[in-house]
């Protein structure tokens, strides 16, 4: 071509592209207009030709005209707005992947039980606001004084991400969930006793340190017992308490976690359901505490003879006798 400029009408005849939609674009300021004619009408520059092409492209994406301008104008790269298209897709396809969990868990149950789910399914069908609510529910709950990293662990595990890719199962535990945080009266596990302590950061990195060897020892299957996890649990309560660990304070110990091992029935359902959520990921607090009690009252049995059935039974919760302070005279 010789032109410097091009109308369009020559544009629309040299791409195939509508003049109504170029005029669209033109008007959009996607196709700037390099002059006009002695009649007032558009004339464009060689610039156009590439312009066009990239408009062309993107479309063919389904890429937004405001998105479009952003990049044709310079105020965002093509990089960038690749990725917040993908961003964008992918949020849209967790959305129907949703959609589709939730009408397989309606699908699968019978008429009455069917309206009960509709009515839970549908609170977390906004996702990001269904998270919230639950992070919102625990930031409440917890511990005023437990460190800002243990809490945010806390947080991130009573209240996971929704899965990008749900089964009607897990869907429907998520549902449930939230049902639970709702019931008046529904309140947070406190079997650490931490009203109680002194050092809340002290306390709290043993106690995580014991939450850790229990997952461990849960995940490899192996029976409660005496061990690491007994006693880092038994470190964190009795420094808290300024006691020393002895079979005295076990005894104790024993009898105090043994009331509170049955927790709320809806607690119990509550880490039932995180283990359907996150498919096994999370580590369901009620049994990690079953684990701890019934490994507790075996190293009593193991550590002092004959003491066995007080490990057992010993669930008075009466307080032993102040114990001396490390270093102190007895």
């Amino acid at each position: 071509m010789t032109h410097r400029t091009w109308s369009i009408g020559e544009l629309t005849a040299a791409t195939g592209i509508a003049v109504k939609t170029l005029r669209y674009y033109s008007d959009s300021g996607l196709l700037p207009v390099t002059e006009r004619s002695s009649g007032g009408h558009r004339r464009y520059g060689p610039e156009a030709w590439e312009r066009i092409g990239l408009i062309r492209r993107l479309r063919e994406l389904d890429t937004p005209i405001a998105a479009i301008a952003r990049v044709a104008s310079g105020e965002q790269a093509i990089g960038d707005l690749v990725q917040a298209e993908l961003a964008t897709v992918q949020e849209q396809l967790t959305q129907l992947r949703w959609r589709e969990a939730t009408l397989g868990a309606l699908d699968d149950c019978a008429d009455g039980e069917r309206l009960r789910r509709l009515e839970i399914l549908a609170r977390v069908q906004r996702l990001p606001k269904a998270r919230r609510s639950l992070t919102d529910h625990w930031y409440r709950e917890l511990p005023s004084e437990m460190p800002k990293r243990r809490l945010d662990l806390m947080i991130a595990m009573l209240s996971p991400e929704p899965s990008h890719a749900p089964s009607p199962a897990s869907a429907l535990a998520y549902a449930e969930i939230h049902v639970l945080v709702s019931t008046p009266g529904f309140t947070r596990w406190t079997g650490d006793h931490a009203e109680e302590m002194r050092d809340a950061p002290a306390f709290y990195g043993e106690i995580d340190e014991a939450a850790a060897l229990t997952a461990a020892a849960v995940r490899q299957g192996l029976r409660p017992g005496p061990g690491a996890a007994v006693n880092a649990f038994v470190s964190a309560h009795a420094r808290a308490r300024r006691e020393s660990d002895t079979p005295a304070f076990r005894r104790f110990l024993h009898a105090l976690v043994s009331r509170s091992s049955g927790f709320d029935p809806r607690l119990r359902r509550y880490w039932g359901l995180l283990d359907t959520v996150t498919g096994g990921l999370s580590l369901n607090m009620t049994a990690a505490h079953a684990w701890l009690t019934e490994g507790l009252g075996l190293s009593i049995a193991e550590t002092e003879p004959g003491a066995e059935d007080s490990a057992r039974g010993s669930t008075d919760g009466t307080r032993p006798p102040r114990m001396a302070r490390p270093g102190s005279a007895a």
